[in-house]
């Protein structure tokens, strides 16, 4: 072979080897990474000709089914009940991929899970494409229904757990949007949709009870009291600062209560009674004297900082560290202000691990999975401790004092016949001139049913009427009525 030929041979080798070798990087190496881009449409192309498993709500009904179509598609991906779940079920779009439970759980519903690989082994040899299982989330319905109606098209959010268990039994973002014109055939109609939805300034596709921070203003004093219960030092009665206006450190600020007045005769007020009023210069006091270690490390045990997934995901709630929480932002800091941010479900949060005497669960949404042909349960979660956020003597005083701000204090709107309620308000500042949000957090019991629920409204109206008593707490009652009704 002339030395010509050698070099083509050798340049022909090269180019086969390259080609073998991306090959088999795309195919094989990168596989998983590109099948599970969103955007990928050849993946959705595929996934839409399979029988996609339907995802269930408590009671069996289904929020998200596939039904035959009359088009190359197939199958067409349908929400019977539009807005109401939609932060939940997400969408599942051929042109703008998956979100929420469809996309978190996209390998189950679409049968490619390796836990139902020997389940679809029989489609496989035959060439037929695997249908996926069907997921059933915790959410019930009257619950759910209860939550959307009232909320009344207002901004904000609701989430009720099971304090037990950890299971979300409602999850209520406002406003909302109907994923069926996303899950739509005709490129137009999902186009238009999709422009309309991100042009909204209102963000609609946002989950605000998972994927939005708030401040969480006075619900945060739930924590700053488990601080300094769990600290030795104080007790309920304990007897606190409490004067009109609190002298900031390091500047010549001052803090005041939202009524303008002191606390307590004397300038003092216990624990309690602070907590009962929600008095803002006893907590901002008691902030400095628990200091931001003590603060940060309370809240840890609740919840903050950790990185949650109930499967979809939830942004991580925070207390801040360093210069965000040095000198006069200390005291702001104890009473859920500056740079304290927290999702509408760790407040609801705080409340369940109280009401469960001190532990804290994992919050969870999928109550199993099923073969959508046997019906038979392939996995189902078990519930799961997030650890213990404070003592049970400490869980027990934190629940008398929250019965007390209900039966005597900020939250008497929570009140329902026959139960036992607990509660805190929240009005959380986060700009000048712009109304605050609206918070309240509470658990309810009636025999031995519970249920936690956390509400936050963020079109509060002006600043004297936009008290979470007011607003939001007749929400949290009607959610909480609802759950216990059941």
């Amino acid at each position: 072979m002339n030395r010509p030929l050698r070099r083509l041979s050798l340049v022909m080798a090269f180019l086969f080897f390259a080609l073998f070798a991306s090959t088999t990087w795309i195919q094989f190496v990168r596989a998983d990474e590109l099948n599970a881009m969103p955007g990928n449409s050849r993946q959705l192309y595929a996934e839409f000709g399979r029988q996609r498993g339907a995802i269930l709500v408590d009671g069996g009904a289904a929020i998200a089914t596939s039904v035959p179509s009359e088009d190359q598609y197939e199958r067409q991906r349908t929400y019977p009940a539009g807005d109401l779940y939609a932060p939940v079920t997400g969408y599942y779009s051929l042109r703008y991929g998956t979100s929420g439970i469809e996309r978190a759980e996209n390998d189950v519903l679409a049968g490619s899970a390796d836990e139902l690989f020997y389940r679809n082994l029989s489609s496989i040899l035959t060439g037929e494409q695997p249908q996926g299982a069907s997921v059933t989330l915790t959410l019930r319905p009257k619950v759910q229904q209860a939550a959307w109606d009232a909320l009344d098209g207002r901004k904000g959010a609701v989430v009720a757990l099971d304090p037990a268990t950890g299971d979300v039994l409602a999850m209520v973002s406002s406003p909302s949007y109907d994923p069926n014109t996303l899950a739509s055939h005709d490129g137009d109609v999902e186009e238009q949709a999709w422009t309309a939805l991100n042009a909204d300034e209102d963000d609609p596709l946002v989950n605000r009870a998972t994927g939005s921070l708030y401040p969480p203003g006075s619900t945060f004093k739930l924590v700053t009291a488990a601080a300094a219960l769990e600290s030795g030092d104080y007790t309920a009665d304990s007897q606190l600062e409490g004067p009109q206006e609190l002298d900031l450190p390091q500047t010549d600020n001052t803090l005041k209560n939202d009524e303008g007045t002191a606390c307590g005769p004397g300038d003092k007020v216990s624990l309690a009674d602070a907590l009962k009023i929600s008095c803002n210069t006893a907590f901002g006091w008691l902030g400095e004297q628990l200091g931001a270690d003590a603060l940060e490390e309370q809240a840890s045990k609740f919840g903050f900082g950790e990185s949650l997934s109930i499967p979809t995901s939830v942004a991580t709630s925070s207390y801040p560290t360093g210069d965000d929480v040095a000198g006069p932002l200390l005291d702001y800091s104890a009473i859920g202000q500056g740079s304290v941010v927290s999702t509408p479900l760790q407040v609801a949060m705080i409340s369940a691990a109280i009401a469960n005497d001190g532990v804290a669960m994992e919050p969870n949404l999928i109550a199993n999975i099923r073969d959508s042909d046997t019906l038979e349960v392939i996995e189902e979660p078990s519930p799961t401790e997030l650890g213990r956020a404070v003592s049970t003597d400490t869980a027990r005083t934190l629940q008398q004092m929250m019965e007390l701000v209900v039966s005597d204090g900020t939250g008497t709107r929570a009140q329902i016949d026959g139960a036992t309620v607990g509660g805190k308000t929240g009005t959380a500042q986060h700009g000048v001139g712009l109304p605050p949000y609206a918070w309240f957090t509470s658990y309810a019991e009636r025999g031995d049913q519970q249920v936690a629920v956390a509400v936050v409204i963020e079109d509060g109206g002006s600043t004297e009427s936009a008290y979470g008593g007011r607003l939001s707490a007749p929400v949290a009652k009607t959610v909480m009525e609802a759950a216990l009704g059941e």
